[in-house]
């Protein structure tokens, strides 16, 4: 039963139900009880990352990793997420969302599951974590716990290697409050002078420096302030940096007395637009989006729970808060930066290294072109190793045969021998074309810093489309052969970054199949040039043909059902928001299909409900790599079909992204797939939860024996590669 209650919460009435329903009954296709709330099934999917850092059976400065990451994942779900719904909020826009909740109504509800889960993770913290690494040696300690020596070393560290680099601001009507970058942690200072006028000032702690300082400390450099990465069997003492500087404040105000301080930090809007329509120069315009980024609307305050009532106000006020946007964090602020943590070299508090594979066939110095003119060949990444991919580039850069490379570049990360790579492909007097999405969140400056330096050596470098991320994952190689020109061709999941690469689960298609070549060289006509291809060979390609080619496969698998044939969809998938595809499955469950869905991320489908999707699972896994594959299968009555690619099920991949879901289209290594990768993350039930009809998660607890996909994936790591015996 739901109880209905009316709250004052956020400054507007609500009506809030319990925090988990049961599930509705199907009575209409207009209802909003089809679908879950995006944000708030979002924030379910950050709780089984926390859930991560509680699991014992997982390393403990993993578990410090775990619980970083799902600090960095709130942080930016407010920065992008819940800055677009009080910008929404503010401007009074009507607009609601697919489960029927205004903008308002959603940030109520977000807050109140948002404390919840700062609770849980404190206590995490302080109960689990925080204990056992200082059992383990990794003490954290205050000020006050260091010993008198200890207090002269670090005083003198203060004085030779922070002091310098501190600037204290001073509030008043000459220098009134200052400009404060999103994310930055701060000090705001309460002090007095001999006649005890009020002053106030503003600290930075600047974000060059080192979050924890381990003792002993070394002097000399901001390098020496860095994690070390090794210390002596007695462990080493960690001293957050904030505790340093509040001890030392009066050295920073000789001649005025502090009377009170607190620890801040603001979250700003960067869900910012770019008016595309309007900017005569994207690549400055892009530029000018990441200066405002820092300096856009504030969206939260987070300060420590001790911080003054008057000084919080202050801020408040300053910031034009509301209360509901005053965040009181009982631990840590900013306990991202525990990931530092992890960087200490303590092998036995850390998973066992894991070393990708590397198929015979595909080392270095072996013939690429050779290899895929007899078969495909199928990756999947950070089981196999990622080395391949840019060693196909590098070699197709060096080949004479080799007229033209082309490639997109989404996120390639700081160091990318790829980008070397056309480079010298270009040097070779090659055609080059590289299609750079200068509008990548948060790697804007990176990608431009890229584009320039393509653009130097004469590469062709595409900027994108009006109003559409290029979100597609390919590498286009033209050859020179005996018989004509042949294209050989990478279509990927993920980026080509090889730092992420070790980090995701992706996987990459390298073939020299005709028609795929041809669906490749149209699309980066569309890309580059004014081409307008509404139908493709092989490839579903949004805005458009992913969402219509995957509506017409659920209404085949419809069909089948009806005639008694074998109807099965199973989707591996980051998202599933896009409401005409959900009604599809919703569809297809009625019929009778069996549906299979695993969704690492939001899922606005409701799985369980009777006479609508009773025959709908859905499961998520989080664990030791970042789900990030695609895998979308239709068994089609027996001709079953497997597509990967770039899109998840969003409205914004189906509509205004340019997207590629290609087939397998190799009958052996499409059931291979199938069975030895897609099926048993299906099965899985140590790293998988189940999504139930009341919006909950539960571990996906199943009869017989326990499968751990990402461990079975590290062991087998590869059926799915060339055999030394075959190509």
């Amino acid at each position: 039963m739901t109880t209905k209650r009316t709250t004052r919460a956020a400054n507007v009435t609500a009506i809030q139900p319990d925090q988990h329903e049961p599930g509705p009954t199907w009575e209409s296709w207009d209802s909003s009880d089809l679908f879950f709330n995006r944000e708030l099934n979002w924030l379910e999917f950050n709780h089984k990352v926390l859930a991560e850092a509680a699991d014992k059976t997982n390393p403990l400065l993993e578990r410090v990793k775990f619980l970083s990451i799902f600090h960095n994942n709130l942080e930016e779900f407010f920065m992008v997420r819940i800055a677009g719904l009080t910008r929404q909020r503010k401007l009074g826009v009507r607009q609601i969302s697919i489960d029927g909740l205004s903008a308002t109504e959603q940030l109520v509800k977000v807050r109140k599951r948002v404390i919840e889960l700062l609770k849980v993770a404190d206590g995490i913290w302080r109960k689990t974590i925080n204990p056992e690494l200082f059992k383990n040696g990794l003490k954290f300690v205050t000020y006050q716990n260091l010993s008198s020596k200890e207090k002269a070393e670090i005083t003198k560290f203060f004085k030779q290697d922070i002091y310098p680099i501190l600037t204290p601001q001073a509030l008043d009507k000459g220098r009134p409050f200052p400009q404060i970058s999103g994310g930055s942690l701060n000090l705001f200072i309460e002090l007095t002078d001999n006649s005890d006028k009020i002053y106030h000032a503003r600290l930075k702690l600047p974000d060059n420096l080192q979050r924890f300082i381990c003792l002993p400390v070394t002097h000399g450099s901001i390098d020496s302030q860095t994690m070390r990465r090794k210390f002596s069997a007695s462990g080493v003492k960690i001293l957050p940096l904030e505790m340093l500087v509040i001890h030392h404040l009066k050295d920073l105000f000789p001649g005025y007395r502090i009377v009170e301080s607190l620890l801040f930090r603001i979250t700003r809007n960067t869900d910012i637009e770019i008016e595309e329509d309007e900017a005569d120069d994207l690549l400055s315009a892009v530029r000018d989006l990441v200066y405002q980024r820092r300096f856009g609307e504030v969206v939260k305050l987070e300060t420590t729970h001790d911080a003054p009532k008057r000084l919080v106000n202050f801020l408040m006020k300053s910031f034009d808060l509301e209360p509901w946007q005053h965040y009181v964090i009982k631990g840590r602020l900013g306990s991202e930066n525990l990931m530092d943590i992890t960087k200490l070299d303590v092998p036995k508090l850390r998973f066992t290294p894991f070393v990708s594979r590397r198929f015979e066939k595909l080392k270095k110095g072996n013939n690429f072109f050779d290899i895929l003119k007899k078969r495909d060949v199928f990756l999947y990444h950070p089981y196999d190793s990622f080395t391949p991919v840019l060693d196909f580039v590098r070699q197709a850069a060096a080949d004479p045969k080799v007229k033209a490379i082309k490639q997109t570049l989404y996120r390639t990360g700081d160091q990318s021998n790829l980008i070397n790579s056309l480079i010298e492909a270009r040097r070779a007097e090659k055609q080059v074309t590289a299609v750079v999405e200068l509008k990548a969140r948060f790697d804007e400056m990176r990608n431009i810093n890229w584009a320039r330096a393509l653009e130097e050596v004469g590469i062709n470098v595409v900027y994108g489309l009006v109003g559409m991320k290029i979100h597609a994952k390919l590498c286009l190689v033209i050859r020179q052969e005996d018989d004509g020109l042949k294209s050989y061709l990478h279509l990927g999941t993920g980026n080509y970054n090889p730092v992420t690469a070790t980090l995701y689960s992706d996987c990459g298609l390298m073939t020299t199949d005709p028609s795929l070549g041809r669906d490749a060289v149209q699309l980066f006509n569309v890309m580059t040039g004014l081409a307008q291809v509404e139908e493709y060979e092989k490839f579903l390609v949004s805005p458009g043909g992913v969402r219509r080619g995957l509506l017409e496969r659920i209404d085949r698998e419809i069909e089948c059902a009806r005639r008694g044939l074998p109807a099965l969809i199973c989707f591996k998938v980051n998202q599933l928001s896009d409401p005409d595809i959900i009604k599809a499955l919703y569809r297809g469950s009625q019929s009778g299909v069996e549906i299979r869905l695993q969704v690492r991320g939001v899922c606005c489908l409701r799985p369980g409900v009777p006479e609508l999707s009773e025959g709908i699972t859905v499961t998520s896994i989080v664990g030791r790599f970042l789900e990030h594959t695609r895998f979308l299968y239709f068994q089609n009555g027996g001709d079953d079909e497997m597509f990967v690619g770039s899109a998840d099920l969003m409205p914004r991949n189906l509509d205004r992204r340019i997207e590629v879901l290609t087939p397998i289209l190799d009958p052996e290594l499409k059931k291979t797939i199938f069975n030895e990768i897609l099926l048993i993350h299906l099965a899985d039930n140590s790293k998988a939860w189940r999504l139930n009809s009341d919006g909950c998660y539960t571990k996906n607890a199943t009869d017989g024996p326990s499968v751990n996909s990402q461990a079975l994936m590290m062991e087998h790591r590869g059926n799915w590669g060339p055999s030394p015996t075959k190509g």
